[in-house]
């Protein structure tokens, strides 16, 4: 079967990290269709936006699509072009795995977790106004139906991926309300998993927790910026952003890109280390059913990072970008 895929390629690193991801991916025998878009400040002059709507178009009618990082132009009033993406495609889960891997340098062995945030809601709306001249205020929205579909989705996540805890994390012992009606709605979807442990953490003793001892979580759900924080966090855990993948879901589409940013100062000096943008690539094969394809690439991944001889410089070698992705590539295809 060949899959239709919108390609982001975006700017600074994303054009090499999205072609050393493209090359690993059809190296795994999985046939794609790409329809590559161009979106980021390359298209401003052009379309007068960063995200034209040709883009959120392909998307739509693909269903699919993997995202290199873009750049959000300082100063000019544009929105961040995945927040744009999430509201405008309605991604309401943002998947965020953190994982050790082999030869990558991290405090901690072990860690496995994913963190599922909901991606629309919370202060990310952007209501926010100056209440006279000293004063600021920024409004927190937190709606049942949007509770309710990221906490279902952590729990279809856990049962699918045969994990055994979902973990409600909040702030809801001082925010009553929002975060009050966001662990309500947790308990109450957690009733129809009875397969799956449940339990809730309040956030400062959630981040404490995952420092001293991230070996006793599994998935994480937790509103917006809690979400943005905790996975950053999480991504320390294991590494840093150069190894974390990212997807954002919603009702039939997804957008899979690398969590890191566009890095312009590093563009086109095949330096970097493209596994965040293969590894989203990953999530983007188990999403599309391709498993065993999915699983080959991991495997690939991890002989290549473990054998040591082709790594990026922040992973300790001399390797470029593409040097590095055509080591996985061979591997692939040698079976």
């Amino acid at each position: 079967m060949e899959h239709k895929v919108t390609l982001i390629p975006g700017d600074g690193i994303g054009p090499e990290i999205a072609a050393a991801a493209r090359r690993v991916l059809e190296a795994s025998g999985v046939k794609f269709q790409w329809e590559v878009m161009e979106a980021g400040e390359a298209v401003l002059e052009k379309h007068g936006t960063v995200l034209p709507e040709a883009v959120l178009e392909s998307i739509r009618r693909n269903k699919v699509a993997l995202k290199g990082p873009i750049t959000t132009p300082v100063g000019t009033g544009f929105r961040s072009v995945n927040v744009t993406l999430r509201l405008a495609l309605d991604l309401f889960a943002n998947v965020r795995p953190a994982r050790n891997l082999p030869n990558i340098p991290s405090r901690y062995e072990n860690v496995d977790l994913v963190i599922v945030r909901e991606n629309t809601e919370d202060l990310y709306v952007g209501v926010e106004h100056m209440v006279g001249e000293d004063a600021a205020e920024s409004i927190k929205i937190i709606t049942r139906k949007g509770s309710e579909r990221v906490v279902r989705f952590a729990f279809e996540y856990a049962r699918k991926n045969k994990r055994r805890k979902v973990t409600a994390v909040h702030k809801a012992n001082i925010l009553k309300c929002t975060d009050g009606l966001f662990l309500e709605c947790a308990r109450q979807v957690a009733r129809d998993y009875p397969d799956i442990e449940f339990e809730d953490r309040i956030v400062d003793n959630m981040c404490m927790q995952l420092v001293q001892k991230p070996e006793l979580y599994d998935v994480l759900v937790m509103p917006n910026l809690y979400g943005d924080i905790l996975s950053d966090l999480c991504a320390g855990l294991v590494g840093g952003l150069g190894v974390a993948p990212g997807g954002n879901i919603g009702a039939g589409v997804a957008v899979f890109e690398p969590v890191h940013g566009s890095a312009p100062k590093y563009a086109g000096q095949n330096k970097v280390n493209p596994l965040a943008m293969i590894l989203s690539g990953v999530m983007m094969l188990e999403h599309l059913g391709e498993l065993e394809a999915a699983a080959r690439v991991r495997q690939a991944i991890e002989a290549v990072l473990a054998e040591g001889k082709y790594l990026t410089y922040d992973l300790g070698g001399t390797a470029g970008t593409s040097e590095m992705a055509e080591a996985i590539a061979r591997r692939l295809e040698k079976g």
